[in-house]
């Protein structure tokens, strides 16, 4: 096994708890079916992806109003109250996270898709964001995992060789991208999970 010097970590969904559903749900009146064909007919996982790689929010918004008018409230809704589908930090992960940088041995960065407009208002809110010793984001970048480019230019900026890093990712899909550039995955579901699967690597928190 290659000794392993990085920690390359996601952000929402490993670190930050982020969910539509938080606005949404209530927008539907708690009615779950009507939201589910919302976010699979209209507001998408990839038209919010297409942010995440830097396209406008405000243009988004408008083509999205345009191609669907009988839902405009609940589109602008989307990115008019984004900041209230936050939710708190993930703190078992974010103590790993505190070992992890504390440990000289490690260096340990972020790669995350996020909208770089909407990025900010999370680097105000948790202070953690401040301690990795880099965050590549999509919507600077103007790509997205799980393409090759972004994971290219954290390499070349942050001088991480793939074979002795770790990439810790909810999503199987960016888990898999990553295996096939030669860099080791763990998919994430839970802090404890976590632990486990680093230890595999003979990192102990």
């Amino acid at each position: 096994m290659n000794k392993i010097d990085t920690l390359i970590f996601d952000l929402g969904g490993v670190l930050i708890d982020w969910n539509p559903e938080y606005v949404f749900l209530e927008a539907f009146e708690g009615d779950r079916e009507k939201m589910q064909w919302f976010f699979d007919n209209i507001c998408t996982k990839d038209w919010n992806e297409n942010q995440d790689a830097g396209y406008p929010i405000a243009q988004a918004t408008e083509d999205l109003v345009k191609q669907f008018p009988d839902y405009e409230r609940y589109i602008r809704m989307y990115y008019g109250d984004w900041e209230k589908m936050l939710g708190g930090a993930i703190e078992g992960t974010v103590s790993i996270l505190g070992k992890l940088v504390e440990n000289e041995n490690y260096k340990v960065v972020a790669l995350t898709n996020w909208s770089n407009e909407t990025f900010p208002i999370a680097q105000k809110r948790f202070e953690f964001l401040n301690w990795f010793e880099g965050i590549v984001v999509s919507g600077d970048e103007k790509t997205r995992k799980p393409y090759k480019p972004i994971f290219d230019i954290l390499f070349n900026r942050y001088n991480v060789k793939a074979e002795n890093a770790i990439f810790i990712d909810d999503s199987q899909r960016n888990i898999e991208a990553a295996n096939k550039l030669g860099i080791n995955g763990i998919q994430f579901k839970s802090p404890e999970q976590l632990i486990s699967d680093l230890k595999t690597f003979n990192i102990n928190i």
